[in-house]
């Protein structure tokens, strides 16, 4: 029987640099040809799109699948587990396959479904990597920004579980094999420490904690753990996850909203990204991402933004179609549209 295929589960809150890790592995594979499967969220493939332009041999567009109706965990057997069949059909498989959950998804429901019949045979669970905003944690916080948290919360209608952030937080730790604790440079040294330790004892004995920042980690730390973490299920308890007697709970999806602002090309991206913080903040908005088309640049300016931070970096070529820009904005309810819309196109 052919050896089955490696699967590496990535999870943590939104803003704990997932994608950030995600790209810097398919920058540095070496040599492994590896797949996507991304829990995306909002109105635009923003985290697909981001991750299909990493432009590296190993990792094509036709590598990369999404899955945007809902959260990961909560559709595993109308969403996930197809696409999963559909990647393993090809005749042309990949080495590897990573795997970047919502940053609501509970994770043991995720490597449960690697026992159902159609794919146990031929994919198994290589580990589960949890992400950690270090600097939110250690200040007492799960994420850069709850709101956000809360915003993505809202906003998915297919979310099943309303499980509060604290215990998200113990389920995302207990089914880990390795613990990244993310932007460890913006704490001090006793600070990276004493949060590292902490981990430590809350998590399974033997799972690892390691720092880093902007996701930069080798793949060998990443990847070959060898888990098989769907045979250890027991060992990953979550005590949390549960359902209302009916499988489903009430949602307040109308405190939140998302939309799409397009406008064309941009002619100076210091002065947009001023921009974009200037409007985050004179309007609230809880998360924004996106890309930029710049004036005389052949490449696509990819922009996000949690909080009042504002990142951007160019990541592949434009094509002939592509030179506009397009934003997805998120914020409560009650955003000024039009005002915003407007500040954006200035």
């Amino acid at each position: 029987m052919p050896a089955k295929i490696p699967a590496t589960i990535v999870t943590g809150f939104l803003g704990s640099g997932k994608t950030t890790l995600i790209r810097h592995l398919l920058n540095n594979a070496e040599g492994r040809k590896i797949a996507l499967i991304i829990n995306e969220f909002g109105d635009l493939g923003v985290d697909g799109d981001i991750l299909k332009g990493c432009g590296d041999a190993t990792c094509t567009d036709d590598d990369v699948m999404e899955l945007s109706n809902g959260c990961i965990c909560c559709t595993v057997a109308e969403d996930f587990v197809p696409t999963l069949e559909k990647l393993l059909s090809r005749k042309d498989l990949p080495d590897h396959i990573v795997i970047e959950t919502s940053g609501l998804a509970l994770p043991q429901p995720l490597v449960q479904a690697f026992n159902w019949p159609e794919i146990s045979t031929r994919v198994t669970v290589d580990g589960v990597v949890t992400l950690v905003d270090g600097k939110a944690v250690a200040e007492g916080r799960f994420a850069h920004d709850i709101n956000a948290v809360d915003a993505q919360r809202a906003a998915d209608d297919n979310l099943d579980h309303e499980t509060p952030l604290s215990e998200l937080f113990e389920d995302q730790i207990a089914c880990a094999d390795l613990i990244v604790v993310n932007k460890s440079d913006l704490l001090e040294p006793i600070e990276a420490k004493s949060l590292s330790d902490r981990l430590r004892t809350e998590s399974r004995p033997g799972v690892q904690v390691v720092s880093t920042s902007m996701g930069v980690l080798p793949a060998d730390v990443l990847l070959g753990r060898s888990a098989a973490a769907e045979t250890d299920l027991d060992a990953r308890d979550a005590p949390h996850h549960h359902h209302g007697e009916d499988g489903e709970h009430d949602h307040d999806h109308d405190e939140f909203e998302s939309f799409v602002v397009t406008r064309p090309e941009i002619a100076d991206p210091k002065a947009f990204a001023d921009l974009v913080a200037q409007t985050i903040r004179s309007h609230d908005i809880l998360r924004l991402k996106g890309f930029a088309a710049v004036t005389g640049k052949p490449m696509r300016l990819t922009i996000q933004a949690v909080g009042p931070r504002v990142d951007s970096y160019y990541d592949r070529p434009l094509g002939g179609s592509e030179r506009e820009t397009r934003l997805v904005v998120i914020g409560e309810a009650g955003l000024d549209r039009a005002a915003i819309t407007a500040a954006l196109s200035a």
